[in-house]
């Protein structure tokens, strides 16, 4: 019998990669035999199983339990991971045609939401690092200049921390957009383990926001696609809440997702703490020692002010001061270590840590970046610095009529005066550089050119880098 998907997972597990990324369980069973209970707990909603849509007995204590956990006025669980429940929280506060406040460099799904709710985003950067490369956190003063020229504004949408473990001041935010009346939805889906360490940043639960998304997969140790939405402040309607919920969510919710849901948190509130505080704690021994390795960068915030806060728990190794950028440092470790982080870019890899990582998977990290620094053979001649900037486009149709319209690829150096059709993102830094509905100018054509040169991944246009998608 030929099971690809089966047969490529397997050999994965074979090679017993220490892993360095999502979800949070690190593949370790050692609490609960998952690989048993699974088949026996994948069933439907029968009498004493309850019902996530409307959940009035054993959903409805895991959910309570959830909400005491986590320090909040109610919480929800969802199987549709966080994209499904950032639909549904942005779309029970705004109607078609409201205005919405996002981070430019948001997730995917916040983009989508606009386009499904037809909702007319206005954007906020983030702080781009130049010294460092990496975009940092969000001015709370922008926030208020956007809410003074744009008082329509209905929400709020802030990404903290940043995959990267950026953090912006939520507190500072929220009194800002509390002040104005507006709702602020925190998208802390690389967050969900903050709240359970006061050696971390604050998490957003605490710091003031209405609403905070979950993936709880990505830091605790539930299965992908498990998330939670937490209610903060009264200012949210529920009921409309847990109407978009039933849009946005399958009639056929996974009780092996609610399940690992209901042990993340049990796991967590009995034993997680302490294991965080450890995990820290070997984070800090970990990278101090990397960071005397000479050629070694380890990116922690604390020798410069570069952010208002960063998680840790994201170690951000770079070693192009020996001419190895990230995407390379990458490969070496996956293909030499066996070992898997969770990304790279052109500076940087990123290694997550949960509390499911022990010392000796953070030595193994450790031993194989000191043995990569003293082999000539991985090093480049050199790894060219790239420049990058913001440009701001102008918005010529909206992104849902943009999105609906009829497209034509077309020669990205022919394209000026044209409305692009498709979001155009260089990574790094994972800010687009064009949103459907916007112009393209000869100066976006210019940088996009550049940033082709640099060989930098960017995300929206043709596989031979030639065309981009324009509205016809």
């Amino acid at each position: 019998m030929r099971v690809p998907i089966i047969e490529g997972l397997n050999n994965y597990i074979n090679k017993n990669k220490v892993r360095f990324h999502m979800p949070g369980h690190k593949g370790k069973k050692d609490l609960i035999d998952w690989a048993n209970l699974i088949p026996q707990i994948d069933v439907t909603e029968i009498e004493g199983t309850d019902n996530l849509h409307c959940p009035n007995s054993i959903i409805l204590e895991s959910l309570k339990l959830a909400s005491e956990t986590f320090k909040t006025k109610k919480t929800y669980y969802s199987v549709n991971g966080t994209t499904g429940a950032i639909y549904a929280v942005i779309m029970s506060i705004t109607k078609p045609g409201d205005k919405i406040l996002i981070q430019r460099n948001c997730h995917k799904s916040v983009y989508n939401a606009i386009i499904l709710g037809k909702l007319n985003p206005i954007y906020i950067y983030p702080n781009y690092n130049s010294e460092y490369n990496i975009v940092t956190d969000i001015n709370p003063d922008d926030i208020e200049r956007a809410l003074l020229k744009h008082s329509d504004i209905k929400a709020v949408v802030i990404t903290n921390p940043s995959y990267f473990g950026v953090c912006s001041d939520i507190e500072s935010i929220a009194e800002i957009v509390h002040r104005y009346n507006k709702i602020l939805i925190v998208d802390e889906a690389h967050g969900s383990h903050l709240i359970f360490s006061n050696k971390l940043p604050k998490s957003a639960i605490e710091s003031g926001a209405d609403i905070v998304l979950h993936s709880t997969h990505k830091t605790l140790p539930a299965f992908t696609q498990s998330s939670m939405i937490h209610v903060c402040s009264s200012r949210v309607d529920l009921e409309r809440l847990e109407t978009m919920l039933t849009i946005h969510m399958t009639t056929s919710p996974s009780y092996i997702l609610m399940s690992s849901l209901d042990f993340a948190r049990a796991y967590m509130n009995e034993e997680g703490r302490e294991k965080l505080n450890t995990l820290i704690e070997n984070i800090q021994r970990a990278t101090s020692i990397m960071n005397n390795i000479e050629g070694v960068k380890i990116f922690n915030n604390r020798d410069k002010k570069v952010c208002f806060d960063f998680d840790i728990t994201k170690i951000l190794i770079n070693l192009t001061g020996i001419n190895i950028n990230g995407s390379n440092l990458e490969k070496i470790l996956s293909r030499d270590y066996d070992i898997q982080v969770e990304m790279s870019d052109i500076y940087y890899v990123l290694a997550l840590a949960t509390v499911f990582d022990e010392y000796n998977d953070l030595e193994k990290l450790v031993l194989a970046i000191e043995d990569i620094t003293k082999k000539e053979i991985y090093r480049a001649d050199k790894v060219d610095k790239i420049d990058f900037k913001y440009i701001k486009p102008k918005t010529r149709i909206s992104i849902y009529d943009a999105f609906y319209s009829d497209i034509e690829n077309v020669l990205i150096n022919k394209s000026v005066g044209r409305i692009s059709a498709n979001f155009i993102i260089p990574y790094p830094p994972g800010v687009p550089i064009l949103c459907p509905g916007e112009e393209i100018t000869e100066s976006i054509v210019e940088y996009i050119n550049y940033l082709k040169t640099m060989k930098i991944q960017i995300l929206g246009i043709s596989k031979n880098m030639n065309e981009i998608k324009t509205i016809k």
